[in-house]
């Protein structure tokens, strides 16, 4: 697209360049930062603390009306996605009508909506929505449904009906009167009915003696200046060009079509009068120049809704194929993603955003990996909503930082459950050991576990740590013995001694758990041999253990010890 050639419109932010310094600013997705900086306009370096100020440009965003708009547009933009690309164009013709007319429709909900609030602050977004229906209606019918010859002007006069004409309502004021014919208005209810319809021409001088007669019959036979006349009733230029072409020229071709909408522009408008934004991308698209419309729109509009929508519909139309942007990215993935961040600054309009990204080939995941990052993770559902989002496209490294940081958050907050399987879930090792320790430690406090659930239902995730694999050992041990399984008790409790995996802290403390085991009779004589040679181990290298508690432990394993030796020796007797 070209440079922009006209200057924008300013727009003033209060108390911003009091202070006569430096100004900078930094682009948002939806914002625009602005900030003071400790430099004058000329001079050295000021003191004081700048000011930052935040410039919203996309309002629209905001409004709770105009989220209808943007999610049931979404809807219609995933299911055209999802029209096949080998089915050739002319078979798809209908379905792109169809889809237009639905993003038309949901305009025009919107539009009336707001209209029956009837709310001062919405006395823009309604104009705005007014001009989109407008515009989008004009390029269904030029570019969308490109009506031919025959039925062009039909199509014009429907567009024209729709968006200018208060005439149904004006005659039912007529009709409803107790004399039509004596109404104030019924000679202006007459001539703009006339407007819309085509009859047989006849010779006005026939009718000079009435002149409100005279009046209609040289709008029947074309008479452009008697057309002109009529300004007050057509209200603008584009309706004065269908009708004029009703009656000058009612075969009209599309290519023929510029030359007209010109030469009404300049003729109803005049020469002191200059075209406002919405005239220029109505004559664009009446030139059927479709870039020049989506530029100015892209100016003229405060959002990215309806050019990004309407650009992947012409693009799916096959209308926009030759023209690339120099950067890599065509037109129409340039403006959806454009219109996909500014929904990533909303707190829950984002979740629209990922699917518009999904349909970008080129740059769709960078930008949503870049977007996933900046999401405000407030509370646990929300961390669960973008992490299914990462992992359903496989964003190894999103789900791993999102993982991160709600277990710290969890950890922070001694949810000691929650922490440990978000690390499990962003598979750290580091930070899952870590997390073993704390509830390791909380046992040797407590006495007990918490977060049972958790722990009975590690399965292969302990593997993630040795620390995390003696945990769930651990706390194994501990529902085994409650069950009374004693035998299978202490073969884990021996097995977790051999595999040289338990916490050096934890040694003493298997002891202890160990002697209860010992008095049962289905503990085998080769644990407590077994048992014994641990404890010698442990007393050489627990030397600071209280010595009370060392000595009651070396007595109660002498003594299963004997018992053992005692028993095994009359076995083999």
């Amino acid at each position: 697209m070209e440079e922009v050639d006209v200057e924008p419109s300013p727009m003033l932010i209060p108390s911003a360049g009091f202070h006569q310094r430096h100004l900078g600013f930094e682009w948002g997705p939806g914002d625009l930062l602005v900030y003071e900086t400790n430099y004058k306009l000329q001079g050295p370096r000021t003191a004081g603390s700048p000011l930052v100020h935040v410039v919203r440009k996309d309002e629209d965003i905001c409004s709770p009306i105009l989220r209808k708009l943007f999610n049931e547009s979404h809807l219609i933009f995933v299911g055209l996605q999802k029209i096949k690309e080998d089915v050739p164009s002319k078979n798809k013709k209908s379905q792109f009508v169809s889809i237009s007319k639905n993003y038309r429709s949901v305009i025009r909900a919107c539009m009336e909506e707001l209209q029956h609030n009837a709310a001062s602050q919405y006395g823009d977004q309604v104009s705005i929505l007014l001009a989109i229906e407008l515009i989008w209606n004009l390029c269904e019918v030029l570019f969308i449904d490109a009506a031919p010859a025959g039925s062009l002007l039909l199509h014009l006069l429907d567009w024209v009906r729709l968006h200018k004409s208060d005439v149904d309502a004006r005659a039912r004021e007529v009709l409803q009167s107790e004399s039509p014919a004596q109404h104030q208005s019924y000679w202006d209810v007459v001539r703009r009915l006339i407007v819309f319809l085509k009859l047989s021409p006849y010779k006005y001088n026939t009718f000079a003696s009435n002149r409100h007669l005279e009046t209609i019959v040289k709008i029947l036979v074309g008479d452009e200046d008697t057309i002109l006349e009529q300004k007050e009733l057509l209200s603008t230029w584009y309706h004065f060009l269908v009708t004029r072409l009703l009656f000058t020229h009612p075969t009209i071709k599309p290519p023929d079509l510029h030359y007209y909408a010109q030469s009404s522009m300049n003729m109803f408008l005049g020469p002191r009068a200059p075209p406002e934004p919405l005239d220029i991308i109505l004559l664009s698209a009446f030139e059927f120049d479709l870039h020049q419309v989506i530029k100015d729109c892209s100016i003229a509009l405060n959002n990215w809704w309806f050019v990004a929508h309407l650009t992947d519909l012409l693009d799916h139309c096959k209308l926009l194929q030759s023209h690339n942007l120099h950067f890599g990215s065509n037109l129409r993935e340039f403006l959806v993603l454009e219109y996909a961040s500014g929904l990533f600054t909303h707190h829950s309009l984002w979740q629209l955003a990922v699917d518009y990204f999904d349909h970008c080939p080129e740059f769709g995941r960078v930008y949503l990996e870049l977007q996933i990052e900046r999401i405000p993770l407030d509370t646990e559902r929300k961390a669960i909503k973008v992490l299914r989002i990462c992992e359903d496209r496989q964003m190894s490294e999103q789900v791993r930082s999102i993982c991160k940081i709600m277990a710290k958050r969890a950890l922070r907050n001694n949810r000691l459950g929650s922490a440990l399987s978000w690390s499990i879930r962003a598979k750290d090792a580091a930070f899952a050991t870590l997390i073993s320790e704390r509830f390791l430690q909380d046992y040797c406090n407590k006495g007990s576990f918490t977060d049972l659930d958790l722990l009975d239902n590690l399965g292969p995730a302990m593997l993630l740590s040795d620390r995390l694999t003696f945990l769930g050992k651990y706390r194994e041990f501990h529902r085994l013995y409650g069950e009374n399984r004693f035998s299978e008790a202490a073969k884990l409790l021996l097995s977790l001694m051999t595999a040289k995996i338990a916490p050096r802290g934890l040694w003493m403390t298997l002891l202890t758990d160990a002697l209860p085991l010992l008095e049962q009779k289905e503990v085998k004589t080769r644990t407590t041999h077994a048992l014994h040679s641990h404890f010698t181990v442990v007393k050489k290298l627990e030397e600071d253990i209280e010595s009370t508690k060392t000595e009651l432990l070396r007595l109660a394993l002498a003594r299963n010890l004997a018992m053992a030796i005692v028993k095994e020796g009359t076995i083999e007797t």
